[in-house]
């Protein structure tokens, strides 16, 4: 049989599809930009019929019905990242949230810590040697689906064929459903940055220096930080997920990947977060290699980039330089993703560049801090910070003393906070 008889002879509907899954398995959800959103509203229509089903997932965009209180007894979803659709759930104890490094989520899978009965994957249309890509999420996915019993693609003409260790063969499907719609966009930055990222920014430009490999988180502030790198000169990629914003610097003839260490010539990511522009941007672009988390995000393989820096958020830092990135007290946020795999392995780097970047302030609250809201989550240790910046400058941290960091910390807080820091200071002994 040739793949095109093998492919014809899968293609099923939505509805017939979800019949494989049965109560009690676990079902890999592919996630980001990539939600197979047809699949994902058939297994919601059939719940009713099945009970004990855990969907496991990280970051997912889009509406989030598979969480509905309705749900519940039926479906019940097991998160590595805690997005904006499956937070409610999670607070509500209608969905649980398990710990662990972007680095190793996959592996969870792969290594039958988290067994997965079922995967659920969106992959581009076929070559013309049957191999589908996974698209705009390879990282996160290629590995859980791969150990999984049966994989449920949905196949969208609109996803992009997206290179490097990307591919799936038509042989290796169960069952297909193909599809034609847009895949979510998630803009990065939208509108013009304020004044405070607008400062941020620049300020990590300053730290950025010729020749580095990158990694950007999510947010504002990496985006805003790319429109104030056009004089650098041959910089690279080497990241978890990238947006729209790097394709005017390759374009710049300033992302030239030209003096990368390892993979020279290639822009590096697991996944991208972005608008069609970017779909469109990645499609055959052999510029680009997406490649498995538990590779891309693995610290030792990130150090080994010449002049690694990477920049990433927090809630709030202390005075001892500890970083909370994932709760707000004891009240569950998001989770790890890549920030301690990327600040660890930039630290390790020749050269590297470590940043963790914040706004002085959230409404009247200062997010420099004498100590940690109780129960929140130390995300980066106070022995792996380098440095910290906000809308005030950049507090150097690695070699300093508790007294030395605190000074340094109170020096770019907020004016508002700054003498009640002091004053804390003084009374946990730190200054």
């Amino acid at each position: 049989m040739s793949w095109t008889e093998a492919y014809q002879s899968k293609v099923v509907t939505p509805a017939e599809a979800v019949k494989a899954v049965k109560s009690g398995d676990r079902i890999f959800l592919t996630g980001n930009c990539s939600v197979p959103k047809t699949v994902l509203a058939a297994l919601v229509d059939r719940a009713q019929e099945l009970e004990n089903v855990e969907i496991n997932q990280a970051l997912t965009i889009g509406s989030a019905d598979y969480v509905s209180p309705e749900m519940e007894g039926h479906l019940r979803v097991n998160t590595m990242f805690i997005s904006h659709n499956t937070r409610d759930a999670v607070h509500a104890g209608r969905a649980d949230f398990t710990p662990v490094l972007l680095s190793e989520f996959p592996l969870l899978f792969k290594d039958k810590h988290l067994p997965v009965n079922v995967a659920f994957v969106h992959l581009s249309p076929p070559d013309e040697h049957g191999y589908c890509s996974f698209g705009v999420e390879v990282g996160l996915s290629k590995s859980p689906a791969e150990s999984a019993e049966i994989i449920i693609a949905e196949v969208n003409d609109q996803m992009p064929r997206v290179l490097g260790d990307s591919f799936i063969h038509v042989s290796d499907i169960d069952y297909i459903v193909p599809v034609d719609y847009p895949l979510p966009e998630l803009p990065m930055g939208e509108g013009k940055p304020s004044e405070t990222v607008e400062k941020i920014a620049g300020y990590i430009a300053d730290l950025i220096p010729d020749e580095a490999t990158m990694q950007m988180g999510i947010g504002a502030v990496p985006d805003a930080v790319l429109k104030h790198l056009y004089d650098k000169k041959n910089l690279g990629i080497h990241t978890e997920l990238f947006s729209d914003g790097v394709i005017d610097l390759v374009e710049a003839g300033v992302i030239t990947n030209s003096k990368k260490t390892i993979h020279p010539g290639k822009i590096i990511a697991g996944f991208i977060l972005g608008t069609k522009r970017l779909y469109e941007w990645v499609h055959n672009n052999p510029l680009i290699e997406f490649l498995r988390t538990e590779y891309v995000n693995d610290p030792f393989v990130i150090s080994q980039n010449h002049r690694m820096v990477a920049i990433n958020s927090a809630i709030e830092v202390d005075l001892t330089g500890q970083i909370c990135a994932d709760s707000i007290g004891t009240r569950l946020y998001s989770g790890v993703g890549g920030q301690l795999d990327f600040i660890y392995g930039s630290s390790r780097s020749n050269g590297g560049v470590p940043i963790i970047a914040l706004p002085s302030k959230a409404k009247d609250f200062s997010r420099i801090v004498p100590t940690l809201k109780p129960g929140a989550g130390v995300v980066t240790t106070r022995n792996h910070i380098r440095y910290v910046v906000t809308e005030y400058g950049v507090a150097p941290l690695y070699g300093k003393t508790i007294r030395e960091r605190a000074q340094a910390l109170i020096n770019i807080s907020h004016p508002d906070f700054r003498e009640d820091l002091t004053k804390q200071a003084k009374e946990l002994n730190y200054i």
